[in-house]
């Protein structure tokens, strides 16, 4: 058999429960925190197609190149996310991410996104709406070690009041 071709599942895989839905946005939250444009990519289908605020990124290979982009942009990031709704093999999160630019200008970005997702838990459509707004140093709410996933008992975005 050739399993060149073989995808395998990314659980927990659709359709999802409350507790599923949680655990795949945290599971989400923890990648995109691990700051690893190929780790990250393999959560998404080969010919995933996102909209991420005004650009439109289509396949692994892209999504490769935006998050490299990305992170040589956003230092320091850090990131929460946050069930908003879920549906079968949909997924509504609201995020808030923090950074700074390398002249050391910090700003938390928010927004939400819309997520949906193949039978093995891929996903393979991704709506973004995103702004960013400067921020002192001494407003940061995120705060942990940025090549680590958040710890459990940091607070999330409704206990941080966001």
């Amino acid at each position: 058999m050739n399993t060149e071709n073989v995808i395998a599942p990314r659980p927990p895989c659709p359709p999802f429960t409350r507790e599923t839905a949680i655990e795949k946005v945290r599971l989400a939250e923890n990648g995109w925190n691990s700051r690893d444009p190929e780790k990250v990519a393999l959560a998404y289908t080969v010919d995933s197609w996102w909209r991420n605020r005004a650009e439109f990124i289509q396949g692994r290979p892209a999504i490769i190149e935006f998050l490299t982009r990305k992170w040589r942009k956003e230092l320091g990031y850090r990131l929460i996310k946050e069930l908003w709704a879920f549906d079968g093999s949909r997924i509504a999160v609201r995020f808030a991410y923090e950074w700074h630019d390398d002249s050391g200008t910090w700003f938390l970005a928010y927004g939400n996104e819309n997520w949906e997702f193949d039978s093995n838990g891929l996903m393979h459509h991704r709506h973004a709406c995103i702004n960013d707004l400067p921020i002192r140093e001494s407003e940061r709410k995120f705060h942990w070690n940025s090549s680590r996933p958040r710890p459990f008992d940091h607070l999330g975005l409704t206990d941080l009041g966001l």
